[in-house]
C-alpha cells in the first residue's frame, strides 16, 4: 500500500532514511520549514534554509530513493519572537511560493502563544489565503489545548478557508476543539506527541475523513517510518484496507492537491 508522509523534516536525514521509507511503501512526502534545533538569528540563514528544502532536498530524494519530494515554506513560530529578523523572513516569504516543489505555508502557527507569534501566524495565513494555498499550522508544545483554541479562533475571526488548512499535533486533548472546525487533522507519531495506537484509537471515534498521519521525522528521537508502521497495525486490528489507505494516501493527496504546484502522479 502506497503512502504519502505530509509532514517529514527529511533535512535531517540519512539517505538511508529515505531508502528505507520508499521500500516501506512511502512513495512521497512534504518537508515543512521548521525549527532546525538552533535558533538562527540571521535572516539570511532562513533564505538559505528554504534554498536547501527546496533544491537540495528534493533532487537528493528523487536520486537516492526515487520518492517525490515537496515543499512548504514560512516562518516557524519559535523564531517569530525575533520580531526584527521575523518581519525580514516573512516579507520575503511570497519569493518562495512559486517555486516548483512548493505547495503551501508551513509550518506556522504557536509555540509559545506570544503576541509576536500571532503576528507572524496571522500574516502568513493571509498570504496563504490570497494565494489559495493549503497551510499546514504547528500547535504549540505547552498549554496545547489553549493554544489550539486560541488558532481556530484567529482562523474563524480571519474568515479563511479552513478545506484548505491542516491543524497538526493534534492530541486526545485537542481533538475536539480541532473538529468543531473544516480543517483537516494531524496526528504527529512522534515520541512526546502522540503513539500510534492512540491516534488509531481516535480513529476509531471520529473516523477517518480528513484525518492525517504524519512522522515529522527530524533530528530529534523520532521515526522516518512511523507511518508505514502504523499503517501496519491499522491492518492488523482489522481495518478494511479502503479506510487505511485513506488515512495514508487518499487525504494526504486530497489535501495537497489543492496546490497547484502539487504535481505527483502515483
Amino acid at each position: 500500500m502506497r503512502i504519502i508522509d505530509p509532514h517529514m523534516h527529511m533535512i535531517s536525514r540519512s539517505a538511508d532514511d529515505y531508502e528505507r521509507a520508499r521500500r516501506a511503501g512511502i512513495e512521497c512526502c512534504i518537508e515543512p520549514a521548521f525549527w532546525s534545533g538552533q535558533d538562527k538569528h540571521n535572516a539570511g540563514s532562513f533564505f538559505d534554509y528554504f534554498e536547501q528544502i527546496i533544491e537540495h532536498e528534493t533532487d537528493r530524494a528523487e536520486r537516492t530513493a526515487n520518492v517525490d519530494h515537496y515543499v512548504t515554506i514560512g516562518l516557524e513560530p519559535k523564531e517569530a519572537n525575533y520580531r526584527e529578523m521575523a518581519e525580514e523572513v516573512v516579507e520575503r516569504v511570497p519569493e518562495y511560493l512559486d517555486r516548483d516543489p512548493v505547495v503551501g505555508v508551513g509550518e506556522i502557527g504557536f509555540d509559545q502563544v506570544t503576541d509576536d507569534e500571532e503576528w507572524a501566524f496571522r500574516e502568513q495565513l493571509e498570504l496563504a489565503e490570497e494565494r489559495e494555498l493549503p497551510v499546514m499550522i504547528h500547535t504549540p508544545h505547552t498549554d496545547k489545548p489553549a493554544g489550539t483554541e486560541r488558532i481556530v479562533e484567529i482562523i474563524e475571526e480571519m474568515g479563511l478557508t479552513e478545506e484548505r488548512i491542516v491543524i497538526d499535533h493534534n492530541t486526545e486533548n485537542t481533538i475536539d476543539i480541532s473538529t468543531r472546525t473544516d480543517c483537516w487533522i494531524g496526528f504527529t507519531l512522534y515520541p512526546g506527541k502522540i503513539e500510534a495506537g492512540a491516534a488509531i484509537d481516535l480513529l476509531e471515534e471520529y473516523g477517518t475523513d480528513r484525518m492525517l498521519f504524519n512522522s515529522a521525522a527530524d533530528w530529534d528521537p523520532s521515526d522516518p517510518l512511523a507511518v508505514p508502521k502504523a499503517r501496519d497495525e491499522m491492518l492488523d486490528r482489522g481495518w478494511e484496507r479502503e479506510e487505511v489507505r485513506k488515512v495514508v494516501f487518499d487525504n494526504p493527496y486530497e489535501f495537497f492537491d489543492q496546490s497547484p504546484n502539487f504535481d505527483y502522479e502515483p
